[in-house]
């Protein structure tokens, strides 16, 4: 009942957040300071002036659309020739914005629903990132060493497994009932661990045979027992990530892809990728909102299982919200339409690759094979600084509620940072290029991230410094990791995912689909787990994460420098493509 009660104000204060934020609150007002109408998007795509249509916070890059912004003059003289007053231009101009901003009342029923899905999704995806983390890293006898471990023989595991799971839903169900297959069970899962897995994890988990087993094997195994050890806690994790994976990148862009048409989408899912970023600043501040509530507990309460039940209370009203949204959806929209009028994004299935096929293609193509060395290097090199981050932030934050605190404000900044980088990165493809803009992304994370191990390593010279600041050097470490992860994943956001998408362009048929498939297959794995397997190996061969920093020091250096040079050489054959498709196309 305590999650029920939880929940209903947590959806209250969903809604709140929501009006706040969401594109009808603003008018829908485009992202730049001239209206858009439709014949500014064009299927022509040069190479300075592409834009992005849409940007994820982690799990949701294949699903970006890349569209072509032309800027249009606006005349500043009346019919007839005689010039407007400037006041009456003034208004008029205003008006004129106001006016074609707003969307149609037809599109303004997709559009909103959609809006507030897509906000539900990721304002829940953020609260679960930041618990999972708080409850793997800060457990008994755990720590930021089994992050690894899991990623490896866990996630990726479960993963496979719902692939198949969800071929034979999609197969043997109706689609609007294979949404609330998938759904329900991830807000039931969440609700139980609140209100009965975590009370009970004294009696479910194992620490008794944990000791026995750790007393007669290597301390290298220590990651491993501890998954074993806190198990409910590693099926959080994995259920948190999967939520971010299935419903997030699967459900909802299945969903919008379905109900708009193509004019729709190119107008419309910029400002999905901007509310992205508005629920990851809102649900970190209410994650840190929770985390302060634990000052007016009785003496001897347990503050995180406080935490956690408002945590996941949050959860199940804003799923619950998701859920009346899509039966909205599906009511009123979806069954409305006519099959001829079914005209959703002309997105081919991906060709269906096995694992040989996909590792053939990547090395017959160099330009493949340049673009899955980007993504390769990408997830590799976050992968690398980030568990390391976190085991420093326990080191500073070994209470719950006080690391996730922490968490949430690191949330509320990514968001805030995104968006500001979301429209700094038009400006940079626009003036710069294809180039500059692939090479921002491994130049942040190689400089910020050198930054951050070489604060760890040499932190007895830095004490000098961390005091002048005001702070200590674990501190010093603590924030120099939480800048290295905002500048990279903003930049990732922003400029790394345009970039994928917009290489696929000049790609013919063939070379597209199986490109994506082989990416896929390949790509995205080796990328979060390869860094992981790294991470394994020098955990079992140094004995921690911190004896192993200067090796993943040199490490990075290098996966930069690797991704330096598929950049550049990338870049080349893009350049070189679009001259072509553009030629051809003038003739």
């Amino acid at each position: 009942m305590m999650i029920l009660s939880i929940g209903f104000r947590s959806l209250c204060l969903v809604g709140y957040l929501f009006l706040l934020s969401s594109p009808s609150s603003r008018a829908f007002a485009p992202l730049s300071t001239q209206p858009l109408p439709r014949a500014h998007f064009s299927t022509r795509a040069t190479p300075n002036k592409l834009f992005w249509a849409s940007s994820m916070v982690g799990h949701t890059s294949s699903k970006s659309r890349v569209i072509s912004y032309m800027s249009e003059s606006t005349s500043t003289t009346a019919e007839g020739g005689e010039n407007v007053p400037s006041t009456s231009k003034s208004s008029k101009g205003f008006l004129t914005r106001v006016t074609s901003a707003i969307p149609p009342a037809e599109e303004r029923q997709k559009l909103v629903p959609l809006a507030l899905m897509f906000f539900c999704i990721l304002f829940n995806y953020t609260i679960l990132r930041d618990t999972k983390d708080v409850l793997m890293v800060t457990a008994p006898k755990s720590g930021a060493e089994v992050i690894p471990f899991i990623k490896t023989y866990v996630n990726l595991p479960v993963a496979i497994g719902f692939t198949g799971l969800y071929a034979k839903m999609t197969d043997n169900m109706e689609l609007k009932n294979v949404f609330y297959a998938c759904v329900v069970p991830f807000l039931i899962f969440f609700a139980a661990f609140a209100g009965v897995i975590y009370p009970n994890r004294g009696v479910l988990h194992p620490h008794a045979l944990i000791d026995v087993l750790a007393a007669r094997l290597p301390t290298n195994f220590a990651a491993p027992l501890a998954i074993i050890r806190n198990w409910s806690f590693a099926l959080f994790y994995v259920m948190a990530e999967m939520w971010g994976s299935v419903v997030a990148s699967l459900l909802f862009w299945g969903l919008a892809n379905e109900v708009t048409t193509v004019e729709e989408a190119k107008k419309y899912y910029p400002l999905f990728g901007l509310g992205a970023n508005v629920a990851l600043i809102f649900s970190g501040q209410y994650v840190k909102f929770v985390s302060g509530l634990r000052a007016n507990l009785a003496p001897g309460a347990d503050a995180w299982a406080m935490s956690l039940n408002w945590l996941m209370g949050a959860v199940v009203g804003s799923g619950g919200v998701l859920l009346m949204t899509y039966k909205y959806i599906q009511d009123k929209i979806v069954s409305k339409k006519q099959p001829s009028e079914n005209k959703g994004l002309n997105i081919k299935k991906k060709a269906k690759m096995t694992l040989g096929e996909s590792a053939k293609f990547l090395t017959s193509s160099p330009y493949i094979r340049d673009l899955a060395i980007l993504v390769i290097s990408y997830g590799m090199c976050i992968n690398i600084v980030e568990v390391s981050w976190k085991a420093k932030l326990k080191q500073a934050f070994p209470d719950p509620n006080s690391y996730s605190a922490f968490m949430g404000n690191f949330s509320s900044a990514t968001g805030a940072v995104t968006l500001v980088m979301m429209l700094l990165g038009r400006s940079i493809f626009q003036k710069f290029g294809w180039r500059v803009a692939a090479l921002v992304t491994p130049a942040m994370i190689g400089v910020t991230g050198l930054g951050f191990f070489a604060s760890n390593i040499f932190a007895p010279a830095l004490a000098p410094v961390a005091a002048l600041a005001g702070t200590t050097p674990l501190m010093l470490a603590v924030l120099l990791g939480a800048a290295q992860n905002i500048m990279s994943k903003s930049s990732k956001y922003s400029l790394f995912d345009p970039c994928k998408e917009m290489a696929y362009i000049p790609l013919d048929k063939e070379s597209k689909t199986k490109g994506k498939a082989a990416i896929d297959v390949i790509g995205n794995p080796l990328g979060k787990s390869g860094g992981a397997l790294i991470q394994q190996v020098l955990i079992f061969g140094v004995g921690s994460l911190a004896a192993a920093t200067p090796y993943l020091a040199v490490i990075l250096s290098g996966l930069v420098f690797m991704w330096f040079k598929a950049a550049n050489s990338l870049a080349g054959q893009f350049n070189k493509a679009m001259g072509n498709v553009n030629g051809a196309g003038s003739e």
